[in-house]
């Protein structure tokens, strides 16, 4: 793993993540096919209740530690953290995890839940959302944000910068504006298809491999958790990264410890994460595998993570 660094204006991020021989690696190595079904030991499942409804969580730890909120993207779910969770929770963190708006278990929580109510998903209901999770803990947290999730983040600590302690940004869309133009197979046809189509287009892809290859055991639980995910969410969320904000600057002046994490093969080119990174002026972490390092390298990310905890001044 290469050695962390700085520039004397921090703007040179140093890189982690770059695949050790350590026993994190190995584990990483010998994961398998995993049963996504399985909440990790010990853990609470409960819901919060939040401007769009209520939202279906799972936590690890003991809420007097430090926490950690780890945040998944669109078609995802809190599951998606679950080989993280007791790594974190081992080195004493309390650690929670929750499903979006209108995403599998939370798929009761939308926009016609709020005070007047909407027609659609949008920024300002996610980010609402986010900071009322937030609320329910003991605050600042360490928060992870995992693709569209990480543009909500990063949206929330614009506006309320005192509840985080550190902000990682997994899988990141890394350009502001058009979030697809990037990608490799969808981007070509994404500038103009609207949400109803890009949402069919992105289903389809997840559905059969085309955007990621993933074991049988993994496939299973992505499709089966389809069938509660709503439609409307995922079409709302493809429109809202047609609108990436571009908050780079505000992310670049602030002096919260902040992490890219990604994998080398990702929908985004490497290149674009990096100058990403460098432009908010954050470390970067380069996972072997695609554009779910939480899944596939679960244990090496884990370790980065507490790295980065730990040079915020926490053991």
């Amino acid at each position: 793993m290469a050695k962390p660094g700085r520039s004397g204006n921090g703007e040179d991020p140093g890189d982690l993540g770059r695949a050790r021989a350590d026993a994190a690696a190995q584990l990483d190595a010998g994961l398998g096919d995993v049963d996504w079904a399985v909440p990790p030991p010990g853990s609470v499942d409960f819901t919060i209740d939040v401007p769009s409804g209520k939202l279906a969580a799972v936590a690890l730890g003991d809420p007097d530690d430090p926490c950690v909120v780890l945040v998944p993207g669109a078609t995802g779910s809190k599951e998606d953290f679950s080989l993280m969770m007791p790594d974190l929770a081992a080195a004493g963190y309390f650690v929670l995890a929750y499903d979006l708006a209108g995403q599998y278990q939370s798929a009761g929580a939308g926009p016609e839940n709020l005070v007047p109510p909407r027609n659609h998903y949008d920024y300002r209901l996610f980010v609402d959302d986010f900071v009322a999770v937030l609320e329910t803990t003991a605050t600042p947290v360490h928060v992870v944000g995992y693709s569209f999730a990480a543009i909500i983040a990063q949206l929330a600590y614009v506006e309320r910068p005192g509840l985080f302690r550190s902000l990682t940004l997994l899988a990141c869309p890394p350009e502001p504006g058009h979030g697809f133009k990037g990608v490799g197979r969808i981007g070509r046809f994404s500038t103009w298809v609207n949400g109803r189509a890009g949402a069919a287009l992105l289903i389809w892809g997840i559905r059969s491999g085309r955007v990621a290859r993933v074991p049988r055991g993994r496939q299973r639980f992505v499709n089966y958790r389809f069938r509660f995910t709503r439609r409307a969410s995922i079409r709302d969320i493809y429109t809202l990264m047609q609108h990436v904000p571009d908050v780079r600057q505000e992310l670049a002046g602030a002096s919260l410890p902040k992490f890219v994490a990604v994998g080398d093969h990702d929908l985004w080119p490497l290149s674009l994460h990096r100058q990403f990174a460098q432009a908010i002026k954050a470390r970067i972490g380069v996972y072997r595998g695609g554009h779910s390092p939480c899944e596939t390298s679960p244990h090496e990310f884990s370790r980065d993570l507490l790295a980065l905890y730990a040079g915020a001044g926490e053991a």
